[in-house]
């Protein structure tokens, strides 16, 4: 019988121990997710963050402009927001409108503030060992895969995917701890064949319910932070209903990976906020 991964409990638990944090510092600390255009998903998200922030004790600055702004405005305004007392961090809502340079805008926020880590500087500082700051949402993996206090060495870990928030920065991070993850990119020829023999599978394809309880071996542990929308809802890269009584252990979306990367947020946020004196 498969174990679900709590996200959502162990995010809980993260959180509540961030608010503590939180309420002993001398100061309220300030994040800031910039929204531009009036995408209702990105908007969800924005809300989401700013309900989690308000929740552990820090103020959420509120930042909207319309999709019709142009880069060098936008940039400019990321400076001022830059310079509010107490800012701990910002980030940039993602997707933006394609009329807009997004490296230009994520370079424009202090990469000090940068607790999505997508700036260059922070990028840069996390892929040669500087873990002060990292991408939420592959932290988020490696804490849930932590989270089953299995040992990983000698352990078969395959990663799905090399995209930018996920599977590059979760191969970097197994990367630091000794591990050699094997990689399945698009151009993989023998992708079910990698799969089938491995112990712990990361993925982060985007591909809805692509693994299936027939490409995978007994007792595998899969971490699944790949999100689609099919007709059924929101839906990770396994078929959950397919692995159940195959895999050992499961993060599901949603549930899993999800709030789990709100949590690796904000302990950047608090992270960023124990810097200020």
């Amino acid at each position: 019988m498969t174990t679900i991964i709590d996200g959502r409990k162990i995010s809980k638990e993260i959180l509540d121990e961030i608010k503590k944090e939180i309420n002993s510092l001398s100061f309220q600390p300030v994040f800031c997710d910039v929204l531009v255009g009036d995408n209702s998903i990105s908007r969800q998200y924005v809300n989401m963050k700013k309900h989690t922030a308000e929740e552990i004790g820090i103020h959420f600055h509120e930042a909207f402009f319309p999709s019709n702004i142009t880069t060098e405005n936008l940039v400019k305004e990321i400076e001022v927001l830059n310079k509010i007392p107490n800012m701990c961090g910002i980030i940039v809502q993602l997707p933006l409108p394609e009329n807009l340079d997004q490296d230009k805008i994520l370079n424009a926020v202090d990469s000090r503030l940068d607790v999505d880590c997508l700036n260059t500087i922070t990028s840069e500082k996390f892929y040669n060992g500087d873990l002060s700051l990292g991408f939420p949402a592959a932290l988020a993996c490696i804490f849930l895969l932590d989270s089953i206090n299995l040992s990983l060495k000698d352990k078969k870990i395959v990663v799905l995917g090399q995209g930018k928030l996920v599977g590059k920065p979760v191969s970097a991070l197994l990367h630091l701890r000794g591990l050699t993850p094997e990689i399945i990119s698009s151009q993989t020829e023998n992708k079910e064949e990698i799969l089938k023999k491995a112990d712990v599978i990361i993925s982060g394809m985007g591909k809805g319910q692509y693994i299936k309880g027939n490409m995978i071996k007994n007792g595998v542990i899969i971490i699944d932070a790949g999100t689609s929308e099919l007709n059924s809802g929101i839906v990770g890269d396994v078929d959950l209903e397919s692995v159940k009584d195959v895999a050992g252990f499961v993060s599901p979306v949603p549930g899993g990976v999800g709030p789990m990367t709100i949590a690796m947020l904000f302990r950047n946020i608090l992270k960023v906020a124990k810097t200020i004196k």
